[in-house]
């Protein structure tokens, strides 16, 4: 059982499966040319024409036989007869992705769906005996089935939350295809890993300052003083304890599937960003972007949501939370205003690299009452439909907020690229 102080009975056993196809974009390349992703050495690259351009994905052959992975370069890669290398098509691998977020849906409802990265997805199943039997028994049959109609590898991690999923997924399923971690049995596995850095969601720089109050291994900071975490690193301290203890309250929260009635936008940055308020500039940039879909189908929504990815130099990990407001918009600004009041609640000063924006609870725009004491609002519902018409007749970069002339700012590069890569 895991610490002797915590009632694990008064938390909730959801059966989340933490879905990952390996090497996804480097199988896709070889599966399209009737390769076998498996024995074929093979690199997908962000841009053929650089010698410095980063290596986005690598089949296992490549990584075992010559060293060649994620984040190797281009001019890294040896010259040999068997050796395949790609440019990136993100066109294509978000249509395999999509098919897949479809596939899983005649295993769950799209609400129990939340599609984490292009690769990686948390699915709920629940802990009980179901439809498909127990979450193992549904694992198996998604593993099946990606195999066969894809011809997919994957792995995946159980768990009773979507923390001890991932780490799970990370930590065994990833070596032996199916795992499963329950509160029972979670500190056994969990407790004695070390460096730090090899739990999700603790960097190198956290690792460092965790080092220096004495704190070597999971286990360690799960029996480390709450109130001493909470006056070092305020409400993180807190996270840091709950979670090296298995505990992890957050709502898988579906994303944006195709007949969900509701407008999203994700993106994976081109870099890292450090700076807080760099990233406020994309959220921006974002909200424009999700009121613009929402308009164009006449549509405002009562729910936002953000998703805050943090870098792998933070050890990844994030948040996705949401608000609901008064009345229902459609306004830039109205949508900013409440991802802002997220961000500024729950990020933990980390370096940013996944984000994503959600408007949600869907009505009618026409519909929606109009404001007598504030005529302003209603102006600015209606400029709203105004740009979006100058756009639509001249062109996307016709109009731009002036943070997408920063450097911080995506919109104008985003134009032309498909998951933040050129498309074909």
């Amino acid at each position: 059982m895991g610490h002797p102080s915590i009632d694990y009975g008064r938390y909730p056993d959801r059966g989340i499966l933490c879905v990952d196809m390996k090497s996804f974009y480097a199988s896709c390349a070889a599966i399209d040319r009737g390769l076998d992703p498996l024995t074929v050495p093979l690199a997908v690259v962000a841009d053929m024409n650089r010698k410095g351009s980063v290596v986005l994905a690598a089949t296992p052959a490549m990584k075992k036989k010559y060293g060649i992975r994620t984040g190797s370069r281009l001019f890294e890669i040896p010259s040999a007869p068997e050796i395949v290398i790609v440019s990136a098509q993100m066109r294509k691998y978000l249509e395999v992705s999509t098919q897949v977020t479809n596939l899983f849906h005649k295993f769950v409802p799209k609400e129990k769906i939340h599609t984490y990265s292009v690769d990686e997805s948390f699915l709920e199943v629940g802990d009980n005996k179901g439809k498909f039997g127990v979450p193992e028994e549904t694992a198996q049959m998604i593993v099946d089935e990606l195999k066969e109609t894809f011809h997919l590898d994957a792995a995946i991690g159980i768990g009773p939350n979507m923390l001890l999923s991932k780490l799970c997924l990370d930590l065994e399923a990833k070596k032996k295809g199916i795992a499963r971690w329950t509160y029972d049995d979670f500190q056994e596995k969990l407790w004695p890993v070390a460096p730090l850095s090899e739990m999700w969601g603790i960097g190198p720089r956290l690792e460092h300052r965790l080092n220096r109050m004495g704190i070597w291994s999971v286990g360690q900071l799960a029996k480390f003083p709450l109130d001493r975490l909470e006056k070092t690193f305020g409400v993180m301290g807190n996270q840091l304890y709950y979670h090296a203890n298995g505990i992890d309250l957050s709502d898988p929260g579906a994303p944006i599937i195709h007949g969900q009635v509701s407008y999203g936008k994700s993106q994976i940055l081109l870099r890292d960003y450090q700076d807080p308020e760099e990233v406020k500039y994309v959220i921006l940039e974002m909200c424009e972007e999700v009121a613009r879909r929402a308009r164009k189908k006449g549509h405002a929504g009562r729910t936002i949501s953000l998703g805050i990815g943090y870098s792998k130099s933070e050890g990844s990990g994030g948040f996705h939370r949401s608000v609901s407001i008064e009345h229902p918009t459609s306004i830039t600004m109205d949508i900013y205003h409440a991802c802002l009041t997220l961000f500024h609640r729950f990020f933990n000063g980390g370096v940013v690299r996944r984000i994503s924006v959600t408007l949600g609870n869907i009505t009618e725009d026409a519909n929606v009452q109009l404001d007598l004491f504030d005529d302003g609002r209603d102006k600015k519902r209606d400029l709203g439909y105004v740009m979006d018409e100058i756009r639509e007749r001249y062109g996307q970069d016709m109009l731009l907020r002036a943070v997408s002339w920063t450097n911080a700012g995506t919109a104008r590069h985003r134009s032309r690229l498909v998951g933040g890569h050129y498309a074909e």
